[in-house]
C-alpha cells in the first residue's frame, strides 16, 4: 500500500493542518501518517491558542514512523520555530526521505508574516533545499524570491529565481491575488501554467494544506510531478464545488465529498 507522512500542526476544527492532510490522503487511497509539530485551539474564525511540541518529541515521532512504516512521500506544512525545522531536516536526511513536498507557510494571503526571521532563514537554508516541490502562495513567493509579484510574468520570474536557487520544482499559487485560480509550475527550467476558474465558495479553510497533501499523495503513487499537480488541482476543485456550509468563518472544505477521479 502507498504511504505518505504529513509533518504539520493540528487543527481542532478539522479543516486544515494534519486533519485536512489525512482526509486528503485517505481520499486518494494512500495510507496517511502524521508527526505533529504543534497543537492548536482554533476554529474557522481564528486561532486562540498554540502549544508547540519540543524538537526532541518531534524527532521521536519521526523515528518511530520511519523505522516502521516508511513513507513513500512527505508533506511538510507550517513549522513555526527554527529548532523544529532543524530537527525535521536532520531526520529526513538521515532516513533518505524522498518525494518531499514543502508548503512554506510563512505568510498569509493578506501578506502577514506567520513565522519569525530566524525560522525563515533556517527554512531556506536547511529544509527547502531538500524539497522536490515547494508550494508557495504569492506573499511567500515574494519572501523567497526577494521581489514583488504583481503579474503573471512576475510569478514566472519569481518561480524561476526560487527554483534555480533551491534546485527544486516550484508551484507558485496565484489564488487570492490573481483574477482566477491560476497556478504556475516551474520545473527543469520550464514553466507550465495550470488554469482554473474561481469557485465562489466561502469554505476555503485548509485549501493550501489540501493541495500540497494531494500532490504528495500522487507522488507517493509514482506519478510524475506535472501530472501529480494536475490531478491535485482537479481534486481541490471538486472539494470546493461541494459547497458545504460548515463553520461561522471561512469554513473547512469537506474532502470526503470531493469529486473522485482516477487518482
Amino acid at each position: 500500500m502507498y504511504t505518505a507522512l504529513t509533518i504539520a500542526g493540528s487543527d481542532s476544527s478539522g479543516g486544515a493542518g494534519i486533519q485536512a492532510d489525512l482526509k486528503t490522503m485517505t481520499a486518494h487511497g494512500v495510507y496517511g501518517m502524521s508527526a505533529i509539530t504543534a497543537l492548536t485551539a482554533q476554529n474557522t474564525t481564528g486561532v486562540t491558542g498554540i502549544m508547540e511540541v519540543s524538537p526532541e518529541f518531534l524527532g521521536e515521532q519521526l523515528d518511530d514512523i520511519f523505522t516502521d512504516i516508511f513513507p513513500d512521500a512527505v508533506k511538510i506544512g507550517m513549522v513555526s520555530s527554527a529548532g523544529l525545522i532543524e530537527m525535521i531536516a536532520g531526520k529526513l536526511a538521515f532516513y533518505h526521505a524522498s518525494h518531499i513536498v514543502v508548503d512554506p507557510v510563512m505568510a498569509a494571503t493578506s501578506g502577514s508574516r506567520l513565522i519569525d526571521g530566524e525560522a525563515v532563514t533556517v527554512l531556506k537554508d536547511r529544509l527547502i533545499p531538500m524539497a522536490d516541490l515547494l508550494t508557495p502562495n504569492v506573499p511567500e513567493a515574494e519572501i523567497l524570491s526577494g521581489m514583488k509579484i504583481n503579474s503573471p510574468e512576475d510569478m514566472e520570474q519569481a518561480a524561476r529565481l526560487i527554483g534555480d536557487r533551491c534546485g527544486c520544482a516550484v508551484l507558485c499559487k496565484g489564488g487570492h491575488q490573481q483574477n482566477d485560480a491560476n497556478d504556475l509550475l516551474y520545473m527543469d527550467g520550464q514553466a507550465k501554467w495550470f488554469y482554473g476558474k474561481r469557485i465562489n465558495n466561502p469554505n476555503t479553510h485548509g485549501t493550501g494544506c489540501t493541495l500540497s497533501s494531494a500532490i504528495a499523495s500522487n507522488l507517493a503513487k509514482g506519478m510524475p510531478m506535472d501530472l501529480a499537480v494536475e490531478r491535485a488541482k482537479a481534486y481541490l476543485s471538486g472539494a470546493l464545488a461541494a459547497m458545504l456550509d460548515l463553520g461561522k468563518g471561512s469554513g473547512p472544505m469537506n474532502h470526503a465529498f470531493a469529486i473522485r477521479g482516477e487518482y
